[in-house]
């Protein structure tokens, strides 16, 4: 019996064990033991996409929460570890670029257990992310690195990672959209909850720490978003750090007379308002390849992406918010010229299952 234990603890990763959970289960000879840190502890941020994800509950739920990105991360390889011990999986396999994922990894590599990351290969290049320090670190202690493109393949040659560790087999995100998608048309009441009309709207989303701690950057986001509001309904999903932000800066009032501002909301619900969005305007990783693959033009608040595919192929405008109007204008162009290219580079939608094959034929 292969025995594999699965570290994770965001809400990306939740949508890529998902996907990846469905297909280990069911392949004859493998075990899973599921470890969720606790990273995103809201239920609104973490229940509600078990539930809908139909994701096994966590066999163990190391409840870390929030903190310091030291303190963080000490918590969980101190927890991660003692459940290794206890489980001697053949395998850990961690997802993405969170401080869950490195710590897995950590974890993992001191006990001399191998170490799968899916999602490898990915790079800003700007080290003062904590993300770009985590995949990095990530994937230089792992065994085998689930490339989801050609690029993070490219880019892992280039780091020296010997290529016999090296696997492209796809996004594992795009298995989760089709196989999500059409389940969020049946099921999600979201467009009528917010009396939404299809592409009668922009979707936002803002919470990575570098725009959500610059009070600057913040200002700059918010009074851009406004602006486009009085055009078309901007509605915003609010992450419970920028809300804590915009409080703090005094701009929540204001914010919230403009925008349609709403708690956090489920896997399903966000599907269905990506999927029916005219444009979306995001510094998330994951929702801007969520984008693409349902056909929505993307705006990324951000100074630099890690999917250059998207930009490459016109389906997503990399603008640094550094003033409101450049902001305006970016979303304002992307809502005027919104086609981009057919491309395919994110794989066949079958990355879960390669992923399965791999860890269950190489030798123990």
């Amino acid at each position: 019996m292969l025995k594999i234990v699965s570290v994770v603890g965001a809400r990306p990763q939740f949508i890529k064990a998902a996907a990846v959970s469905r297909v280990l289960r069911a392949t004859e000879g493998v075990k899973e033991v599921l470890v969720h840190t606790g990273q995103h502890y809201d239920a609104n941020m973490s229940d509600v996409f078990f539930e809908e994800l139909e994701i096994p509950r966590p066999d163990y739920n190391l409840g870390i929460g929030s903190g310091t990105h030291g303190a963080q991360t000490g918590k969980m390889l101190e927890a991660i570890e003692k459940v290794l011990m206890e489980e001697k999986p053949d395998w850990v396999l961690v997802y993405g670029d969170t401080n869950s994922t490195l710590a897995g990894a950590l974890a993992a590599v001191k006990l001399h257990i191998p170490v799968a990351h899916i999602e490898a290969g990915l790079r800003s290049f700007n080290r003062h992310m904590p993300e770009e320090i985590n995949r990095v670190l990530t994937d230089h202690a792992s065994d085998l690195l689930f490339a989801p493109t050609k690029t993070a393949v490219i880019n892992l040659r280039h780091e020296g990672i010997p290529e016999e560790r090296i696997k492209l087999v796809g996004d594992v995100m795009y298995d989760a959209a089709l196989f999500y998608g059409k389940k969020a048309e049946r099921q999600s009441q979201i467009l009528n909850k917010l009396d939404l009309k299809p592409k009668g709207y922009v979707l936002a989303t803002v919470h990575r720490a570098e725009n959500t701690d610059d009070p600057v950057r913040l200002k700059v986001i918010f009074d851009a978003l406004c602006e486009i509001a009085r055009e078309i309904k901007v509605v915003l999903p609010l992450h419970p750090r920028t809300r804590e932000a915009l409080i703090k800066s005094a701009m929540y009032d204001k914010v919230a007379l403009s925008i349609c501002l709403t708690e956090p909301v489920g896997y399903l619900d966000m599907v269905m308002l990506e999927k029916n969005a005219r444009l979306i305007a995001t510094d998330s990783g994951g929702v801007q390849k969520e984008a693409f693959f349902y056909r929505v033009p993307c705006v990324t608040l951000r100074e630099e992406m890690e999917w250059v595919e998207l930009v490459e192929l016109g389906w997503n405008h990399l603008v640094l918010p550094l003033s409101a109007e450049a902001v305006v204008d970016g979303i304002k162009l992307s809502l005027s010229d919104c086609a981009g290219l057919e491309g395919q580079p994110y794989g066949d939608s079958h990355a879960a299952q390669k992923i399965a094959q791999h860890l269950a034929h190489v030798p123990r």
